[in-house]
């Protein structure tokens, strides 16, 4: 709609006159304000004018205007005697205001007309009001004070159409009224263009009559998250804190409503900034401020930062609603603090909130998780004293926290509840009570649930198949393995390692050879490694003492292409050489050798303690054989030993010598004793008394029984034969008591006493050998014990000097018989220097 004013003779005059006096209706509603008054009347006497540069003294084209249209409000205009007031313009100029005064009449004719060009409505009236000073409009002769709704309509269109920038603040300065907050607050709740509205408020604080408004702040706020435009609100942010910090006026409305928003869109640290900022300023946080922080931390990952700003929440002393439990007690319960969980849990309840189906599903899983289980049965109870009705990943977490537990009788019920309650129960839940009861050995239960189980459509796992097929194995009950064996195999799965290693464990305790083989050959088949299982059978039936079984299955072995280990092969070539089984040590002895493995001075010791015992002379031959078939020096030693010095080429003392000079004494000081210890008894036996002083003098030098004599002065002498063999021990007590006999007789030192310790063992032998020459030894408990000068006398006599130099007496048949008696047992799996059960005197070789 436009609008179109006539003038008259009078107002022309006028405006030719005192042209300032139409200033205002030129600035503020003219298309053409720089029109002189003969430029008015070259355009016929009339000026259009478009409805929406007139500000206030503007209606809208879309609007239905009546016959005689009330202008209050929107008409700039009114009619005659006009009421001015004069101001000084400068040197000879006047301009006039509204006031109480009288003033000249401007009487101009108003002709507002549609879009076509016809005339509307015709009226009078004066000029306009002075914009941004004037307080009210005039209609007619009347002034009207400036309508909320006008001015803000007024400020939202100006806004609209300039949207930001210089221009839109030059119009704004051009308003024809003096805005307030109220107007800013309610223009920027219907602008929707977030520059424009942020442009209006900057425009406005740089007014005099700015104020700092709370909700102006929110409106802001809430246009900028509609419009996603965050970094928009950090900035905005920052402006509230600078406004808050030199006015102190503002709520703390706006500042929990950006802490919200940022939260809501996960903008953490931010958010957490200005949550620092906020608490540094000391403006209050409210509790759905720190409900939107703690979810966000939760979402994030960050717990701990959670509970953070829970212990803030409490310190400041802010009240905890509905959701603030909701949050807190769950995730309490889940990072393991269960307490604070429970109590805050109880706490809730005291104040009358109703406790989710969330809540009680945390507590009732962490508390069973825990081991708490009393304390997860009575929150599941009251859970359904509430109303809630349990779910089936509860039944699944509490029965699995009773089975954890061994509890197996308390989740059997909570199993028949869930299947009463109508839930199903799942794979993994069938899988846990299968095999939990399988582990636990009650197996009758664990077959039938694992029955309802394939019933239900389920195919147990290869897991489930081998605990039950294990379980099954380790209770002996083959034909209930072998079951399930063919059965999972049937099923076209693949057992596993464990579940092969179980059955033949198991069918090698049964001593089922023949299906042991069977299925070793079905594992091989099935790609795994069968060497080591092979082996560990094998071990099996050495450990029982079953070497014909045993030689069996490593023929079986043989055939198969499986090897085994050459710890194996000597275990089993030592449990033939127990059993006497000669014929078939020696292939597994060469076996062993012939494989690059160490045959060391234990093993060897070990044969020749074997034909030290031997009663046969077919055993002793093979036993020869199998010493030959060692390939180990200690056998070239022992063929050098018994040969001449022509084919030695030295001194038995220099060649015993230079054998002990090869041994590690660091590495191989016990297999030397041992050796030490078998040999001297084998020299023995063979009358190789001379041999055996050798090498007890050898031995003795070389440290291996560094505490068996003790010179104590004139005191005591003695000799310690505890830790020796019966060979070994008579050696040493002839060979030491000749060497007490010289320190005597020559040197003349005369000990007060003179012990030999044998120990209970050896008490017997050593004192029937002293005894057959007449020796003043008296017996105790352990020892020998004689008076030095005893003893000097003794050794005074010649069948005595005869004795300690060579030989033993002349009844050597008697002696020996008593000897092999007591003669040491040098079992290769004890590896002990025990004395044997008996031995049977035997030709000397």
């Amino acid at each position: 709609m436009f609008y179109r004013r006539k003038l008259c003779p009078v107002s022309i005059s006028r405006l030719t006159k005192n042209p300032t006096v139409s200033s205002a209706f030129h600035r503020s509603s003219s298309p053409y304000p720089n029109l002189c008054a003969n430029e008015i009347h070259s355009y016929g006497g009339s000026i259009r004018l478009w409805s929406s540069i007139t500000g206030f003294n503007s209606i809208s084209r879309r609007l239905s205007v009546p016959a005689k249209p009330n202008f209050v409000g929107s008409s700039g205009f009114s009619g005659t005697n006009l009421v001015e007031k004069p101001v000084s313009l400068g040197p000879g100029l006047i301009r006039t205001y509204c006031s109480g005064k009288k003033s000249d009449e401007w009487i101009d004719e108003i002709e507002y007309l549609d879009e076509s060009g016809s005339v509307i409505y015709t009226g009078k009236g004066i000029r306009s009001v002075e914009p941004g000073l004037d307080d009210h409009v005039m209609v007619g002769r009347l002034k009207k004070p400036m309508l909320n709704a006008s001015a803000i309509a007024k400020i939202v269109e100006v806004v609209k159409r300039w949207k930001w920038g210089p221009e839109l603040e030059t119009q704004l300065d051009k308003l024809q009224f003096v805005p307030n907050m109220t107007h800013i607050t309610q223009a920027l709740k219907v602008i929707k263009d977030g520059d424009g509205a942020l442009s209006l408020f900057r425009w406005a604080k740089r007014q005099s009559w700015y104020l700092p408004s709370d909700e102006c702040y929110v409106v802001l706020f809430d246009g900028l998250n509609q419009s996603k435009d965050f970094d928009g609100i950090q900035s905005l942010f920052d402006e509230m804190v600078q406004d808050s910090g030199s006015s102190g006026v503002l709520s703390s409305g706006a500042y929990n409503r950006v802490i919200q928003f940022l939260a809501k869109a996960d903008k953490m640290e931010v958010a957490f900034c200005c949550f620092k900022k906020i608490q540094d300023s000391g403006f209050e946080v409210d509790t759905q401020t720190y409900n939107s922080l703690i979810l966000l931390f939760l979402n994030k990952g960050l717990p701990y930062k959670a509970f953070e700003i829970y212990e803030t929440m409490q310190a400041a002393s802010c009240s905890l609603d509905g959701s603030t439990y909701e949050l807190m007690v769950p995730n309490l319960a889940k990072s393991g603090r269960l307490d604070a969980a429970f109590k805050l849990f109880q706490e809730m309840k005291g104040r009358n909130f109703k406790p989710s189906f969330n809540v009680f599903a945390s507590l009732v899983d962490s508390m069973g998780k825990a081991g708490r289980l009393d304390t997860s049965m009575k929150l599941y109870m009251e859970m359904q004293g509430y109303g809630f009705r349990p779910s089936a990943p509860m039944y699944v977490s509490m029965i699995e926290s009773y089975v954890k537990a061994g509890k197996l009788d308390a989740a059997l019920r909570l199993w028949d509840e869930m299947k009463k309650a109508g839930f199903k129960p799942n794979f993994g839940l069938y899988t846990m009570i299968v095999e939990s009861h399988a582990k636990s050995g009650k197996l009758d239960i664990a077959m039938s649930t694992f029955i309802d189980m394939e019933k239900a459509g389920f195919l147990p796992t290869p897991s489930t198949y081998s605990c039950l097929l294990e379980m099954h194995a380790a209770s002996g009950q083959v034909d209930s393995a072998m079951k399930l064996y063919n059965s999972m195999t049937n099923a076209g799965l693949r057992p596993g390692l464990s579940t092969y290693t179980s059955l033949l464990m198991l069918l090698a305790n049964k001593k089922l050879v023949d299906v042991a083989a069977k299925i070793l050959l079905e594992m091989k088949t099935m790609g795994y490694s069968v060497d080591v299982s092979a082996s560990d059978v094998l071990m099996v039936y050495i450990k029982e003492g079953s070497v014909d079984v045993a030689l069996r299955w490593l023929r079986f072995m043989g055939s198969s292409g499986i090897r085994t280990n050459n710890f194996i092969i000597r275990q089993l070539f030592e449990s033939c050489m127990k059993s006497g089984l000669y014929e078939s040590a020696k292939p597994l002895l060469e076996t062993y050798v012939n494989s690059a493995a160490k045959v060391d001075l234990i093993l060897y010791t070990s044969i020749l303690a074997y034909l030290v015992r031997c009663q046969e002379e077919e055993h002793e031959r093979h036993l020869m054989s199998i010493l030959g078939a060692t390939r180990y020096k200690a056998h070239a030693f022992m063929c050098g030993l018994f040969t001449g010095p022509e084919q030695r080429k030295q001194p038995v003392l220099s060649f015993v010598r230079e054998f002990f000079q090869g041994i590690d004494y660091e590495l191989e000081e016990g297999p030397a004793k041992y050796f030490v210890n078998v040999l001297l008894n084998y020299l023995v036996l063979m009358g190789q008394i001379n041999r055996a002083r050798c090498v007890w003098k050898v031995a003795y030098e070389n440290k291996l029984f560094p505490k068996a004599i003790v010179f104590d002065q004139q005191i005591a002498w003695s000799l310690d034969v505890r830790n020796l063999s019966v060979g070994a021990a008579l050696i040493a007590v002839v060979h030491t008591l000749h060497r007490f006999r010289k320190r005597m007789l020559y040197y003349g030192v005369i000990p007060r006493r003179i012990k030999l310790v044998t120990g209970p063992t050896l008490k017997i032998v050593v004192a029937q050998i002293l005894n057959s020459v007449e020796s003043p030894f008296e017996v105790s408990k352990v020892v020998l014990r004689a008076p030095g000068d005893a003893v000097m006398e003794w050794f005074k006599k010649p069948i005595v000097q005869q004795f300690l130099l060579n030989e033993i007496p002349s009844r050597s048949d008697i002696l020996m018989h008593k000897m092999n008696t007591l003669f040491p047992s040098s079992a290769p799996e004890l590896r002990s220097l025990a004395p044997p059960k008996i031995l049977m005197p035997r030709k000397a070789m």
